[in-house]
């Protein structure tokens, strides 16, 4: 194991200095960018007759469980150093523009693509029961503002802006992982779940798991705010983080809300009033260096991935089609409706085309997809998982940054 984590962080690490040293894109478009082009020679090369390149890459990539080391592993610490630099206070200011995109919108988002795509299958080859088209809604509908934030500083864009596509983001993950868990759960029992079974089942997930991160979360703010040595505080939070994920699992609530909750408390109370001057440098600066390199390695593995999956005619067909419709159930969700209230949502006139074209789909797609039982319903799924996020994190995320400055009056507010 060790070996295949020494080899992943090498490629990673060459990656990303050929990106910053020849191409210089955003590093998590440029990594994974330059990782999927590589993985595209190695599969021209097999097919010209060279196959030990492509056979080394296909075992290298199939000994990682994708999956598991994403939602078991690196996901808790993304989510956790995402929230821990948000402000609270202008987060509770735009809460209620927040929550809706999260919540209403993930779920209107989740049954328009699911029952989209089921009418469209109609039209191809492809063929996947109404239950699992639920399931790709659900995977294919949380943001990823990763490789897009970035962006969005360096062309000015105002910090309303920023702010509602890193909350939303930071929240509609853990409302898809449930919606997700649902969808499996009905396609398991072979019955349609009940009002009641629904409302019980959201109560647990996303109640018990925003429930355990304000606990965790607060028992991390007295254990900082008891002593004053940044060694062991950036332990207590690294700790608290993996054993909170760990806890929610055994527990069967939602470990991302948990991780998001968590990251607010010490992020704000714990960052206002139990950290010196230099525990709070040194914590940023553990948390942005662990939040980059788990990224860059991610973005990487997507990349590699590509290798792995069997495209066939009406499945690239297919998934271009999708890749339209979930534009256009983000135009449906986020667009339309900050066009029609934009002055309620408090967002500059043009806001709502950079949150539908902004809002990128990334890895936890793809591990969701992934995780899905064998079969051909899986393999369809994630084709189509992939190709969807391939096209919004290296065309969305490498155009948003001139559509910003297009259509927004960039003030820098």
């Amino acid at each position: 194991m060790l070996d295949i984590i020494a080899i992943f962080l090498c490629i990673t690490a060459v990656l990303a200095y050929l990106n910053r040293r020849y191409v210089g894109l955003p590093p998590a478009i440029g990594v994974m960018g330059i990782a999927l082009g590589l993985s595209l020679l190695n599969m021209a090369s097999d097919a010209l007759g060279f196959h030990s390149l492509h056979t080394l890459e296909q075992s290298l990539v199939e000994s990682i469980d994708f999956s598991e080391l994403l939602m078991e592993g690196m996901l808790s610490l993304l989510l956790f150093a995402g929230a821990l630099h948000v402000d609270l206070s202008q987060l509770r200011a735009y809460r209620w523009q927040v929550a809706s995109l999260a919540v209403v919108g993930t779920t209107v988002s989740t049954l328009f693509i699911g029952f989209g795509l089921w009418w469209l299958l109609s039209f191809t080859d492809l063929e996947l029961p109404l239950a699992y088209c639920l399931v790709f809604g659900a995977l294919i509908s949380p943001t990823d503002p990763i490789a897009v934030m970035g962006i969005l500083k360096s062309a000015g864009a105002p910090s309303s802006v920023e702010l509602v596509i890193s909350g939303e983001s930071l929240f509609n993950d853990g409302v898809s992982v449930v919606l997700f868990s649902l969808i499996l759960a009905m396609i398991a029992s072979g019955d349609a779940p009940s009002v009641t079974g629904v409302s019980r089942l959201l109560l647990e997930e996303a109640g018990g798991g925003a429930l355990l991160g304000a606990v965790v979360g607060y028992v991390t703010f007295r254990m900082l705010k008891s002593i004053d040595s940044y060694q062991e505080e950036v332990l207590i939070t690294l700790a608290a983080v993996l054993g909170g994920y760990a806890l929610a699992t055994h527990l069967h609530v939602s470990g991302p809300l948990a991780m998001v909750v968590m990251g607010l408390i010490v992020g704000n109370h714990g960052r206002s009033y139990a950290m010196s001057e230099q525990t709070e440098k040194n914590l940023d600066m553990f948390w942005e260096l662990i939040d980059e390199i788990l990224n860059a390695v991610l973005f990487v593995l997507i990349g590699l991935e590509v290798i792995l999956i069997h495209f066939t005619s009406p499945l690239i067909v297919t998934g271009l089609m999708v890749i339209v419709l979930t534009l256009f159930s983000r135009l449906l969700t986020v667009g339309v409706p900050i066009a029609i209230l934009g002055q309620r949502f408090r967002l500059p006139e043009g806001s709502w085309s950079v949150l539908t074209w902004g809002g990128l789909r990334g890895g936890i797609s793809v591990a969701l997809a992934l995780s899905l039982p064998p079969g051909d319903a899986r393999d369809v799924v994630v084709g189509m998982t992939y190709l969807v996020v391939v096209f919004s994190i290296l065309i969305q995320g490498m155009t948003i940054g001139k559509l910003v400055k297009r259509v927004i009056p960039c003030s820098g507010e």
